[in-house]
């Protein structure tokens, strides 16, 4: 069965004349009747009774008529919702982002850019920095925000921004008395972690081993807001950006003055696979350069 024989079925049926189905479908009426007898076939059951001249639906051709015409009616939908897709005006951005971008960062950005392009949608999800490069491998996401990433072929990664770490410690702690320390004043101290995977965990683990520190991890979250909540109630010490949430919990942020503690947040997407003009249009406005 091909797309063009459920069309001139549809026109046969509406107008149940082959002639003025033809000139309607722009083709010979041998042709299109010969088309219609090839679907028939197809089915095993004929769809129209013929009375000279003028053809008229049977019982089987309208029911196949109501399966066509919703059928007809959900591909008009699709092609609609793809043309939306494409328009850099309108369509939908697929973004994922690591779950401490979602604070702050990402819904100013977004805010941001609808602001200019108001019909501009967007398809957001969470997750780790590993599941987000695997989601931007396989083309399940667009475009995905993370912290730094080692080279990889096909996929390109530009640097936006670089925020500073800061030793998260309860109000109550002795090393709240303190605005600055070195990484390894916590040498000691219960640790609360992101889980493995995390870009923030990877930088973390990283910024540990040049202090020469092991450090004592008594709990891995998932997000910023569950760490800080841990540190407040005196379970242990972390190591996270500066995000406003912080201001709203009995937590105090300490400059590390050894090693330099920071991260640099990218977005990335895959060069090799096609992106809808809105998503190159999300990308300029966030780099500020053309892709």
């Amino acid at each position: 069965m091909e797309w063009h024989q459920i069309q001139y079925f549809q026109t046969v049926a509406r107008t149940q004349h082959f002639t003025r189905a033809a000139e309607l479908l722009s083709i010979s009426q041998p042709a299109l009747s010969r088309s219609i007898s090839r679907l028939e076939e197809e089915l095993g059951v004929l769809l129209f009774e013929r009375q000279g001249r003028t053809i008229v639906l049977n019982q089987y051709g309208q029911r196949f008529l109501q399966r066509v015409e919703r059928a007809i009616q959900e591909i008009e939908i699709g092609k609609q919702e793809i043309l939306d897709a494409i328009d850099p005006d309108r369509g939908n951005v697929s973004l994922a982002f690591l779950h401490s971008l979602g604070i702050e960062f990402v819904p100013e950005l977004i805010s941001s850019f609808q602001a200019h392009h108001p019909q501009v949608t967007f398809q957001l999800s969470q997750a780790s920095s590993d599941v987000l490069l695997d989601q931007i491998r396989t083309g399940r996401i667009d475009i995905a925000l993370f912290a730094t990433m080692q080279p990889e072929d096909g996929i390109r990664w530009e640097p936006l921004l670089t925020e500073d770490l800061y030793i998260i410690v309860s109000n109550h702690h002795p090393l709240a008395a303190f605005d600055e320390v070195e990484l390894k004043a916590i040498a000691n101290e219960p640790f609360i972690a992101l889980k493995r995977g995390y870009g923030l965990r990877n930088i973390t683990d990283k910024l540990f081993k040049e202090a020469g520190v092991s450090p004592h991890i008594t709990f891995e979250g998932e997000d910023i807001s569950t760490v800080a909540g841990l540190v407040a109630t005196k379970l242990g010490v972390s190591l996270l950006p500066g995000v406003k949430v912080l201001e709203t919990m009995q937590v105090k942020p300490l400059r590390v003055t050894s090693p330099h503690c920071s991260r640099t947040i990218g977005i990335a997407w895959k060069e090799d696979r096609y992106l809808p003009p809105v998503a190159k249009r999300f990308l300029a406005f966030v780099t500020g350069k053309d892709i």
